[in-house]
């Protein structure tokens, strides 16, 4: 597989550009620029940008979504049905040598797609390295939600399995096993903690205190009515 990165100096998007072997066609995944990079890419490997998937419609992830379509009028985009974009529906789809395919992962959106294809995982804003996606965002669902789309989804794949995340840094589902910090309390390999916090002027138990992609902290909160949350660890206020 050939897989190019471009990244966001602002909001350290990740796009993608992908193909199994130059000469072919490739896929873009997300669109959240700077796009010419990929573009010079596409052109030296001699790449036919055919389809973009979409894992999910926040503004980080397809602010540049028109500049593909001027560059590759013909274009697919591809998404989830449950996201607000101009998509056609994703189905398993045969990309040159390749069959690219989702998983589904609700948490972060309702709509949100995994895209799998030979041995790599584009995980979007569901799981970072070291971190995992938030529930507060526009459009998320559930802590329940992100839960069993890492636990019971990527963490099925391949520990070999290459994850390519919306931000920042890639990892493999074997590192994040073994070393996310949420992760590692959902196996029970470590336990929750207590400390008392408040979040947005609200008590909560600080369960976990995390990594997040931007060298800032994500954490699990638990609500004194016993729900739990992942929010920002800008939002929570510590005493210690």
């Amino acid at each position: 597989m050939l897989i190019e990165r471009s990244m966001s100096e602002g909001f350290l998007t990740n796009t993608y550009l992908a193909a199994s072997t130059a000469g072919g066609p490739g896929f873009l995944v997300d669109a959240g620029g700077p796009m010419a990079p990929l573009f010079d890419f596409a052109v030296r490997e001699s790449i036919d940008v055919t389809h973009v998937l979409l894992t999910h419609h926040h503004h980080d992830h397809v602010c540049d979504l028109d500049e593909v379509k001027r560059r590759y009028p013909k274009i697919i985009v591809l998404a989830h049905p449950a996201e607000p974009v101009e998509a056609k529906p994703f189905q398993p789809t045969r990309i040159g040598d390749v069959l690219v395919d989702a998983i589904h992962t609700p948490g972060h959106t309702a709509g949100m797609l995994n895209f799998t294809v030979d041995g790599h995982v584009f995980t979007g804003d569901t799981l970072f390295k070291h971190s995992i996606g938030g529930v507060r965002a526009p459009g998320s669902t559930s802590y329940e939600d992100i839960k069993h789309s890492i636990m019971e989804e990527l963490m099925t794949l391949d520990p070999d399995t290459v994850v390519h995340p919306g931000h920042t840094d890639p990892t493999t589902i074997g590192h994040e096993w073994e070393h996310n910090a949420f992760i590692r309390v959902w196996r029970g390999l470590d336990p929750e903690g207590d400390e008392q916090v408040t979040v947005g002027g609200e008590p909560a138990t600080l369960v976990v205190w995390g990594d997040d992609y931007d060298g800032g902290h994500k954490a699990w909160v638990r609500w004194a009515d016993g729900r739990d949350d992942i929010v920002p660890g800008s939002q929570v206020e510590r005493t210690t």
